[in-house]
């Protein structure tokens, strides 16, 4: 062979070598992925199974393990999303189309070796346990990652496919349980962080998971099921969690729920329901009279009531940094079509409290439109995140510090919910919707740096920043007011939980 032969052999060998330089790899415990490295620096792997599917007789089954491959699996595409109906105008996937092949997660990573024991993210996406999906934009881990995080989204069974409860399920169950999929899902790909996370450079004992709304409910599920316990050593709830007005059914409600429904559908027997094809089961949720499913008080998976479990301490006792927004809800949701006015409001309150009207009256003073959001935003998910606040500072002699986020997005009129999600996650950039300012930009910045503290020492605290006191239990607890300018303020919302805490005990 001539000399530009062996030049040829060897610029191909150096191509080679490049171009597996600039596709990352690393080694599971079911094979090798090759990822992505992005411009940034920054190395993703998109759609690595943590679960086997959730297919033909594997459908309302706990997640299996995933099977291992051979060879090198590629890792540059999310997985398909959970079945699911497009309920919310707001959701932007990446991901191809939906499955109930669906069980993927995805890592983005800063670390230059597997030696490198960074501290990890696992983020929940939101969407009522209906909808939502991990390719989402806006809880792209990219931003995080170049935190110094190596950052992961969850894929978990949704609606029908992860919370149908069911007296056959229950039966052949060897937990006599049925209807947290979902939730077994997020607590098997914690069980995958804790056995794989070190080839990415992550620290499987410095796992802060997080979430928004089913994501927060999700996150307040796993500190307390048995299926997670030492698995995490941190937690941020974004508006939302299992200890307010919307906790969890007892088995025996749900169950009944979901044999009614499998007979409303012409499905009355397991066997029926799982031969079912995954989009015509999907279809029968169009329907006026399915139920909205969400987590169930099984006996396994949530072996007790949420309040029960933290009120006994029985949680996962590890700092948390949780709060909700300041227009969790809209006046219109209690005040339906009528102006806020105080006669309006005062009419409303008595339909709704009866003899308590005039307590209710008392708690939600001030300002009208204000009081009516404040009441809505309690009544849908605020005061449910200040019950685990309140009760995880009582019971888990750990930290824990508490925000009220009040910034709107530019154009609107107040925080609505989930609108800080791109701000929390350094993510603006990926939402083309609106015209962000310098600061909304500055605002992010500093939101963002207060998670990643928290992430890596249990403190969102650090230079630059306001301080952020910790969060007591009962009156008078200290917050950080989360807005342009923020700042550490006193709570100012008191009555409102005291009223809705004695109005949960007369119920």
């Amino acid at each position: 062979m001539n000399k530009f032969g062996l030049m040829l052999i060897a610029s191909g060998v150096f191509a080679s070598s490049a171009l597996a330089a600039s596709s990352p790899r690393a080694v599971t415990a079911a094979g090798v992925v090759e990822g992505t490295l992005e411009a940034s620096g920054i190395k993703s792997y998109k759609g690595i199974p943590f679960a086997a599917p959730p297919v033909g007789d594997l459908r309302w089954k706990a997640p299996q393990p995933a099977q291992k491959w051979r060879g090198v699996r590629k890792a540059d595409r999310f997985g398909p999303r959970a079945m699911q109906l497009p309920l919310f105008d707001d959701m932007v996937f990446r991901s191809d189309g939906v499955s109930e092949d669906c069980l993927y997660l995805n890592v983005w990573t800063p670390a230059k070796s597997a030696k490198d024991k960074l501290p990890v993210l696992v983020y929940f996406y939101g969407g009522g346990f209906a909808a939502g999906d991990g390719s989402e934009p806006r809880y792209d881990g990219a931003s995080m990652a170049a935190k110094g995080i190596v950052t992961l989204t969850v894929n978990y069974r949704l609606n029908i496919f992860g919370f149908l409860a069911h007296p056959e399920l229950s039966a052949e169950s060897p937990h006599k349980a049925s209807g947290n999929y979902g939730l077994m899902d997020q607590a098997a790909a914690l069980q995958w962080v804790r056995k794989n996370i070190a080839a990415f450079g992550g620290d499987p004992k410095r796992v802060t998971i997080a979430g928004e709304s089913a994501g927060s409910w999700s996150v307040s599920a796993q500190m307390m099921t048995p299926l997670s316990k030492g698995l995490i050593a941190g937690a941020i709830g974004e508006s939302g969690s299992l200890l307010g007005h919307n906790a969890p059914l007892p088995l025996a409600l749900a169950e009944k729920n979901g044999a009614a429904f499998a007979n409303a559908i012409g499905a009355p027997t397991l066997a029926a329901l799982r031969a079912m094809p995954a989009q015509q089961l999907l279809d029968t949720l169009k329907r006026p009279d399915a139920p909205w499913l969400t987590a169930i008080q099984d006996g396994y998976v949530l072996p007790r009531s949420p309040l029960a479990i933290y009120t006994a301490g029985q949680q996962a006792k590890v700092p948390l940094l949780a709060g909700w927004n300041s227009q969790e809800g809209h006046y219109s949701n209690v005040l339906r079509d009528n102006p806020p006015t105080p006669e309006n409001f005062s009419k409303v309150l008595r339909e709704m409290y009866g003899a308590r009207a005039d307590a209710a009256l008392l708690a939600y003073s001030g300002d009208t439109k204000q009081a009516a959001n404040d009441l809505a935003g309690d009544l849908f998910i605020a005061h449910g995140t200040w019950k685990w606040l309140d009760t995880h500072a009582r019971t888990s002699g750990q930290p824990v510090y508490r925000y009220y986020y009040a910034h709107p997005r530019p154009g609107q009129e107040g925080a609505g919910h989930s609108v800080e999600i791109e701000y929390a996650l350094g993510n603006l950039d990926t939402n083309k919707v609106y015209a962000w300012s310098a600061d909304d930009h500055a605002l992010s910045v500093q939101m963002q740096t207060y998670f990643a503290n928290f992430i890596k020492t249990g403190n969102p605290n650090g230079a630059g920043l306001p301080e952020w006191p910790r969060a007591s239990s009962g009156k008078g607890s200290r917050l950080m007011r989360l807005d342009v300018p923020s700042a550490a303020i006193t709570a100012t919302d008191d009555a409102h939980h005291a009223f809705q805490d004695q109005q949960r005990k007369t119920n």
